[in-house]
C-alpha cells in the first residue's frame, strides 16, 4: 500500500495554479457577497413589516433559502480548485462589496437594498465568468452562470414591486 506522504496531493485538473488562483479569489468574493446577501435577505424575513408583509416575507425566505444552497455550492467549488474557502464573518466582511446592515428599512426600502445588492453579486459573478471562460474551466463558468441567472431574475423580480 501507498505511503500517503508519497502520494501527489497536488490538483491537476487541467488548470494552471496560476488560473485556480485567480478563479479561487474570484469565488471567494462571490462566496462573500453571496453570504452577505444571505444574512441580509434574512434580516429582512424576520423583519420585514406593512401592508405586505406576507408576500414579502415568504419571498425573501425563498431567496434566503437558496442563497444558503449556493453558498455551500461556491465554497465547495473553491475546494475542488485546491483553495480553502473563506468561512468567518471577518473575513466576509473584509471581502464583499455589499455593505452590512444596522437599521430596520421599511418594507420597500428593504426591496429597494435587495434590488441593489443581487445586481452588485450580479457584477462579482460577471467577473467570476469572465475569469473562468478565459481559464476554460467550464465547471466554475456555468456555476457563474447559473448564479448569474438567477440574480438577474431576483432583482427584476424585486425591482418589480417598486414600480
Amino acid at each position: 500500500m501507498e505511503n500517503l506522504e508519497s502520494r501527489n496531493l497536488e490538483v491537476n485538473i487541467g488548470i494552471s495554479d496560476k488560473h485556480r488562483d485567480e478563479i479561487s479569489d474570484a469565488l471567494s468574493n462571490l462566496l462573500a457577497d453571496t453570504y452577505t446577501l444571505y444574512l441580509k435577505s434574512q434580516n429582512y424575513h424576520w423583519n420585514v413589516t406593512g401592508p405586505q408583509f406576507h408576500s414579502l416575507h415568504e419571498m425573501f425566505e425563498e431567496h434566503y433559502t437558496e442563497l444558503a444552497e449556493a453558498v455551500d455550492t461556491i465554497a465547495e467549488r473553491i475546494r475542488a480548485l485546491g483553495h480553502f474557502a473563506p468561512g468567518t464573518l471577518n473575513q466576509f466582511s473584509e471581502m464583499s462589496s455589499i455593505a452590512e446592515e444596522y437599521e430596520v428599512p421599511d418594507s420597500m426600502e428593504m426591496v429597494n437594498r435587495l434590488v441593489i445588492a443581487h445586481e452588485q453579486v450580479i457584477l462579482t459573478a460577471r467577473k467570476v465568468a469572465s475569469i473562468s471562460n478565459a481559464a476554460e474551466d467550464e465547471t466554475t463558468l456555468d456555476l457563474a452562470t447559473e448564479r448569474l441567472k438567477f440574480h438577474s431574475k431576483v432583482a427584476w423580480m424585486l425591482r418589480s414591486h417598486l414600480q
